[in-house]
């Protein structure tokens, strides 16, 4: 079976998108959408939920209109991820990780893109005056992470023959 190919992609992808989607859901049930946007603290001055929607990118990046092609955008990550991990060869734990976790964030907005035409933002970090984002925002950067992880933790190939101790001695040298 492919999902046993790359567990740990489907289990991270699967995971993120359900996390996403529940807390957005829990947004739109229990705050009213107004302007200014409905807020409530839970350290007052630093960490608030603040229900926002966006039709930009993540972190509100591009908003001001005319971003239609990011639902494109979202469905094109999608699929290649996709078929990466389905086609692909088999990864290693932190890329399967990285990539899931980026699936799961695109998978979470896209959806949002493409049934609402917006997704719902409600992380609002005020300690550093950061953007409104919501927990796709959160995986995508999580995913990217794992993959700066992979690049820098990932074992060197091993050779197909075995080295002589000649070949040893001539590398110290």
């Amino acid at each position: 079976m492919r999902f046993k190919r790359n567990p740990w992609f489907w289990i991270a992808a699967v995971i993120s998108l359900v996390l996403d989607h529940l807390t957005k859901f829990w947004v739109v049930q229990n705050f009213d959408l107004t302007v200014p946007p409905q807020t409530q603290p839970l350290l007052p001055g630093v960490f608030h939920f603040t229900y926002v929607v966006n039709t930009g990118a993540a972190f509100s990046l591009f908003s001001n209109g005319g971003a239609i092609w990011l639902r494109w955008l979202s469905l094109g990550v999608s699929v290649g991820l996709i078929v990466l991990a389905w086609f692909g060869p088999r990864i290693n734990r932190w890329e399967q990780a990285g990539y899931g976790l980026i699936l799961g964030g695109a998978l979470g907005n896209g959806i949002d893109r493409f049934v609402s035409g917006h997704v719902v933002d409600f992380i609002d970090f005020r300690l550093i005056r950061f953007p409104v984002f919501n927990l796709a925002d959160v995986f995508i950067n999580a995913g990217i992470i794992c993959l700066l992880i992979a690049t820098f933790h990932s074992t060197p190939p091993t050779p197909t023959t075995p080295r002589t101790q000649d070949d040893r001695n001539s590398i110290s040298e």
